[in-house]
């Protein structure tokens, strides 16, 4: 049988063929990709207006929407993309059409005015259209208005934040894209709890979302004393902007025909997250099916309210007319659910609430999906959101910037640079070391395809779970590579040099025994190199956490197939020559 046949008829080598195969799926290489990627839509741009949807964080970089056109330019990078909407914010004026192609479809923008509010003294009386839902036309009454005016101080930005476009799968932290990264210290008299961490970082993702901001990492770590933190990272925003964000106290509003019933804070005095007062809705069914063949389930929970906010709610529902529907009776106006002056949700208010003063109250909502299981993670889902958003804005504790660091992305794209510089010459340097120690090719050679291999299948595995690729992450990928070299070097040690028996008389192993040998010392070794890494994992901050996952990963991807593999390439080009 040919050299040839028995590599790729071997088990183990067909394994490291198939990973690798899968690896690069996931990857999922595109050097050929041109335009700049949508970051970020800001809220009542242009954009915004025309339908372009903020990316969700969740779909993978490749596949973000990419503009292509712009006004008919081609936009090949972000440089581009800038110079053309710096161009139309100074010399297009408001009003005018834009044309946006991106490699989904094509979106008709209208540029806005950029303006100053200037607020006046006094106030006016202006004529209101609104909807009565009793006699079910809409009518006019006369409010009561601030005087304000509007200044136009120039074109308006389109609301785009972008980036160059991504050529592959494999996420880059702000190491390498540029950003900035804020560490948030709890400030309490008391212990803080980990359902209360939790709290606050679901609220400052939803803030920084709802301020148009996307590309969010948000996570718990803690130091070696104990000590924990809330570390944000978010991609292409100014250390500024996102201190201004995060140091504001977070307001929440609800409001009853436009008036302010209970706030954030002192009005909320508890919202129920435990089994007994929150989940599934069985008093109201449960879950059913929906005329359209859908599925749909209730869920409610109970929050409790001051009583100063429970007398605001009941002289706002006193006069409400009653409404029914589907054979529930309901208020004729929705509790309107405001998070920095921005609506995110709005409830039904039941009739028994009409003009009573109650601090408890349930609050209910519903989800919906193609079938009974997905209408339940939706609606817990939903159910979830509403309580953080509750929440919002009355924490336990207060949130102190400890530190906040902006990163330039050309560090990091001159960073990558220089590391797959020295990368292919750290391959080329071990490459010629083992050829000089063994003086053949047929080991040498797998050394660099089998140091590759590993580099491929972490970055596969690090595309697939959705890792951020930063400098931390790079340091591990180093030394999980760099233990495989020396692990290569043992097992070419084992199976190429002679061994001597404790009486000093000549000993011959199998091929067998020898990457027995071999595999024992590897094993060893990979064991000692995860039991340093676990305390790092499990006490270490973010960075440091970061390393030590990387690490883990890295080895076992090595000891359980690459250089297994490596063992079989070396048996079989040694067998072959022999």
């Amino acid at each position: 049988m040919s050299i040839t046949k028995k590599l790729i008829k071997n088990t183990r080598i067909i394994i490291l063929l198939i990973v690798l195969i899968f690896a690069i799926v996931a990857i999922n290489p595109k050097p050929w990709n041109e335009g700049a990627a949508i970051r970020s839509v800001a809220k009542d741009s242009s954009a915004f207006n025309a339908g372009i949807p903020p990316p969700t964080g969740k779909e993978t970089p490749v596949s973000r929407e990419r503009i292509i056109t712009l006004n008919n330019i081609p936009i090949t990078n972000a440089n581009d993309y800038f110079e053309q909407s710096n161009f139309i914010k100074n010399n297009l004026g408001i009003n005018k059409t834009i044309m946006v192609e991106t490699n989904k479809q094509t979106y008709t923008l209208k540029t806005k005015g950029d303006y100053k509010t200037i607020i006046l003294n006094d106030t006016e009386l202006v004529t209101e259209e609104y909807f009565n839902s009793t006699l079910n036309k809409t009518l006019n009454r006369t409010v009561e208005k601030q005087k304000v005016k509007k200044e136009l101080i120039g074109t308006a930005d389109l609301g785009l934040g972008v980036y160059d476009a991504p050529t592959n799968n494999i996420r880059k932290g702000l190491d390498l894209t540029g950003g900035t990264r804020v560490l948030l210290r709890p400030v309490s008299d008391k212990k803080v709890s980990k359902d209360d961490l939790d709290t606050a970082k679901a609220n400052i993702e939803k803030r920084l979302n709802v301020y148009g901001l996307s590309d969010i990492t948000a996570k718990i770590v803690s130091d070696f004393s104990g000590n924990n933190y809330i570390s944000i990272e978010i991609a292409g925003a100014n250390k500024e902007e996102v201190r201004e964000l995060i140091a504001k106290q977070g307001k929440f509003e609800a409001k009853i025909a436009n008036k302010t019933v209970f706030s954030g804070g002192a009005d909320i005095r508890d919202v129920c997250r435990r089994a007994e007062c929150s989940g599934l809705d069985f008093s109201q069914g449960g879950c059913g099916q929906t005329t359209n063949g859908s599925y749909a389930c209730r869920f409610r929970f109970s929050i409790s309210l001051s009583p100063e906010a429970a007398k605001r709610q009941a002289a706002a529902t006193k006069n409400l007319n009653v409404v029914y529907e589907q054979g529930s009776s309901y208020l004729d106006k929705s509790i309107m659910l405001y998070l920095d002056d921005e609506l995110v949700d709005s409830l039904k208010i039941g009739a028994e609430l009409k003009g009573r003063a109650l601090t408890d109250i349930s609050i209910s909502g519903s989800g919906s999906g193609p079938d009974i299981d997905q209408a339940r993670t939706n609606a817990l889902e939903q159910m979830k959101k509403l309580q953080t958003v509750l929440i919002t804005g009355s924490l336990p504790f207060k949130l102190e910037i400890i530190q906040a660091d902006s990163i330039s992305p050309t560090l990091g794209k001159d960073f990558i640079k220089n590391a797959l510089l020295i990368g292919l010459i750290a391959i080329l340097a071990v490459a010629s070391v083992i050829f000089i120690k063994y003086r053949k090719l047929k080991i040498s050679i797998p050394v660099i395809l089998t140091m590759l291999s590993e580099g491929i299948i972490i970055l596969g595995f690090a595309a697939l779970v959705g890792w951020n690729l930063d400098m931390a992450a790079i340091a591990g990928i180093i030394i999980a590579i760099g233990t495989g070299v020396d692990d290569q070097i043992v097992i070419a040690d084992e199976t190429l040099g002679k061994k001597q028996d404790e009486e000093d008389e000549r000993a011959v192993y199998t091929w067998k025994e020898k990457i027995g040998r071999a595999f024992f010392i590897i094993m060893a070794s990979y064991f000692t190199t995860v039991a340093a890494m676990i305390p790092l994992l499990l006490a270490g901050a973010g960075i440091v956490k970061g390393f030590a996952l990387t690490t883990i990963a890295g080895i076992t991807a090595g000891v359980f197939i690459t250089r297994p593999a490596f063992a079989a390439i070396v048996e079989i080009l040694v067998k072959h020559e022999e």
